[in-house]
């Protein structure tokens, strides 16, 4: 499920974060799009997995499985966040800039990059500068 968690706390750390709606991510590391829609309302935050059909959320910082189970706690720090998975016992830690989002995962000791799709425009994902 790692990268499948790193693909939800990308999603959920760029609606977080931004306050923009997530329409998709294209995940680098997978070389592929994922159907990963995720947005923000006050402190409450929902994700949904199309490609597993699962539906998460909750109230910052816990977010649970659509079972109610508690998955995720996110720390949002500026334009980061800190995730700790509670299935796993996992640590990560993510970087939002300009549509692209930049994910550390502990276990692994390695950065995962993830494109967000702009729910404005369905079929165009931002560009990061480098």
């Amino acid at each position: 499920m790692t990268d499948d968690t790193r693909a939800l706390i990308a999603a959920l750390g760029f609606a977080s974060i931004t306050g923009k709606t997530v329409a998709g991510l294209h995940d680098h590391a997978a070389m592929r799009n994922r159907r990963l829609a995720a947005q923000r309302r006050g402190q409450a935050v929902q994700a949904h997995d199309g490609d597993r059909d699962l539906h998460f959320g909750g109230t910052l910082p816990d977010i649970r499985d659509q079972n109610g189970q508690p998955l995720l706690a996110l720390t949002l720090e500026g334009h980061s966040l800190r995730a700790y998975d509670r299935t796993a016992n996992a640590f990560y830690e993510a970087r939002v800039s300009d549509g692209l989002v930049q994910v550390f995962d502990h276990a692994a000791g390695a950065w995962f990059a993830y494109d967000v799709q702009d729910a404005d425009a369905p079929n165009r994902y931002h560009r990061a500068s480098a």
